[in-house]
């Protein structure tokens, strides 16, 4: 067996000539020794955190071709390209191959002629590829994207089920499994169900301190996305999930009628356009993905500025993934969630109607019980998200909305009673049920055709609520159904009181709730023009023209390759450039992120810029 010492060599020069790094971050040394040595690993570790170098560093010193599962086909084909861009020997098989190229990809790879090949689950489950992959040689497989065979995790995918027998059928072979989000019960899953229970677990830091993260009410989301991208975000390339295909159609028609390049994305777009829609997204400056949650993982842009959220996500786990696509680069991003009382309704509905068993359910509603505690909470947010993983942090973080603009907290106890008041009277009193806007209607004394058709007028609640406005008693519908003091039933989501409703009715139990601020917290970050440039705010002026001669000449060589322009380079590594300014191919091979296979290819292309500048 190649000694420690000499593993160790090997990956580092191999992360210098190849990678163009100067040394390892985190624990990727270890974990990159341990798999080459010939060891398994089960790797968490965020999004940007440089997981993908914990495989392809190992495939690269062992002998034989890294094998990748991974579900994301389609962007293998960015994947290889941005591996090849490095120099190295990669491929893919998955079912959007012609048969030659798939054929071609075949016998390189059992010609011992690839370095990493990435395949589907579903395709690694089939004769034909397990055949193929005992006729060459495996160095290692790394199960990317992990989590998807958590039956109780946010992106399960059934496929995953099947890649115990990677462990079956090449017993010898190194195994790595990597997510960038998984809770201890997530992890011991995947070890379970990967057959990893004798792998060393990898659990590195899940805070992303460049990632800001706001809640805000839900008033009028549409205007209150706009103002948010035009104030703090224009010209930049971001993410806005919601809920349905058609609300990803209206928010993207939406934005486009206002100025704002926005393309949309769902499963129910063909495939051509989802794949030319999420190619624009990859290739072009500023451009804004409006999408469900089909859009985004695996996604590798690194400039992505904000994630912003229009609809609730049904977990913490899936808000982590989604927001952690903002910000791969380390630069100031944004996670800004609009969320209200509709929100908790409608996910409350879809729990009560899904699918599954008691157990199911019950495990959604864990999921969507932390959510919500996340968005109603009156601490750090970045506290709350990371103790969620298991991880102690600071009690302020300094950069979330409750640390920058820390919100009241109120004794709501009043209102709580008389809310729950209102759905006990009608309930005993006349037999019905109605959503929250019925009994809002009524506290704050409102004879609306409602009220009076059903002479709700006559209740002895009728009106006690006008010390709070409409919006004010939302907010205290929202909290008590986040505490668990109010439940929603049926199709049409009406109100119901819970077990725990009658210890507030008897004043056993005080009810705190959060008061929101006036005006919402708002990035610290350097503001700029609407140009689709990247921010350059550790750069002076001499510098940033420098930078954005760089970006020009990046992006031409982008569109000549037909690659994503961050394949070239990062902003990062222009950015020491622009610094810099290396006058030889010596220098320039100084600058992190410049490999030898990059430096040979764009090397003089890059001097004749700064040489012109």
């Amino acid at each position: 067996m190649t000694s420690a010492l000499t593993v160790a060599d090997r990956a580092q020069t191999v992360l210098q000539r190849v990678f163009g790094y100067a040394a390892f971050r985190g624990e990727q040394q270890e974990i990159i020794e341990h798999v080459a040595g010939g060891g398994d690993a089960l790797v968490l570790m965020p999004t940007g955190g440089g997981k993908s170098l914990c495989y392809q560093i190992p495939a690269l010193v062992r002998p034989g071709t890294g094998v990748v599962i991974s579900p994301l086909i389609a962007l293998m084909q960015d994947q290889v390209d941005a591996l090849r861009t490095l120099g190295v020997r990669a491929g893919f098989l998955n079912s959007t191959q012609e048969p030659a190229e798939r054929r071609r990809t075949e016998q390189l790879f059992t010609a011992g002629e690839l370095d990493l090949l990435y395949v589907a689950p579903e395709g690694l489950g089939t004769f034909g590829v397990q055949q193929l992959l005992h006729r060459g040689k495996v160095a290692l497989f790394a199960i990317d994207e992990a989590h998807c065979v958590s039956q109780w995790g946010h992106d399960f995918r059934p496929d995953y089920l099947n890649l115990s027998i990677l462990h079956e059928q090449w017993p010898d072979v190194p195994r790595i499994a990597l997510t960038a989000t998984a809770t201890s019960a997530t992890r011991e899953e995947i070890a379970t169900r990967l057959e990893l229970t004798g792998a060393r677990h990898f659990t590195a830091s899940f805070d992303r301190p460049n990632i800001q993260y706001r809640i805000v009410p839900k008033q009028e989301p549409k205007r209150q996305l706009l103002e948010f991208l035009r104030n703090e975000h224009a010209g930049d390339a971001g993410i806005v999930y919601c809920l349905s295909r058609a609300s990803v159609e209206k928010i993207a028609d939406f934005l486009v009628q206002n100025g704002i390049p926005a393309l949309p994305y769902h499963a129910g777009l063909d495939a051509g356009t989802r794949a030319a829609n999420q190619s624009r997204f990859l290739r072009e400056d500023g451009l804004v993905m409006v999408a469900t949650i089909a859009f985004g993982m695996g996604i590798d842009k690194p400039d992505v500025r904000f994630v912003a959220h229009l609809d609730l996500p049904k977990s913490v786990e899936g808000y982590y993934q989604e927001t952690g696509r903002a910000g791969r680069d380390g630069q100031p991003s944004t996670a800004w969630l609009a969320y209200g009382l509709q929100d908790v309704v409608q996910q409350r509905k879809m729990i009560e109607s899904s699918e599954g068993d008691f157990a199911h359910r019950r495990n959604l509603a864990a999921h969507l019980d932390a959510m919500l505690a996340l968005c109603e909470t009156v601490q750090c947010r970045r506290a709350q998200l990371l103790a969620y993983f298991g991880q102690p942090a600071d009690p302020a973080c300094g950069n979330c909305d409750t640390c920058l603009t820390p919100p009241e907290s109120w004794d709501g106890t009043v209102a709580a009673q008389k809310l729950l008041s209102t759905v006990l009277r009608l309930q005993r009193e006349r037999g019905q049920k109605f959503g929250a806007g019925q009994s809002i209607d009524i506290l704050l004394g409102k004879t609306t055709e409602k009220v009076t058709q059903f002479r709700h007028h006559e209740l002895s609640v009728f009106g006690i609520g006008a010390d709070l406005r409409e919006q004010e008693w939302r907010g205290v519908v929202r909290q008590l159904l986040a505490q668990g003091l109010l439940a929603v039933e049926g199709e049409y989501g009406v109100l119901t009181l819970t077990d725990a409703s009658a210890s507030v009715l008897r004043r056993e139990r005080e009810v705190m709730m959060r008061r929101e601020p006036e005006k919402a917290a708002r990035a610290p970050r350097a503001r700029r023009a609407s140009s689709g440039a990247a921010p350059a705010p550790d750069l002076d002026p001499a510098a940033a023209k420098v930078f954005e001669k760089l970006r020009e000449w990046r992006a031409a060589a982008a569109k000549e390759a037909g690659l994503p322009a961050y394949v070239i380079f990062h902003d990062a590594t222009l950015r020491q450039i622009a610094v810099a300014r290396p006058g030889s191919l010596a220098e320039l091979s100084a600058i992190s992120g410049v490999g030898e296979n990059k430096l040979a290819k764009y090397g003089q292309q890059v001097l004749d810029t700064l040489a012109a500048s």
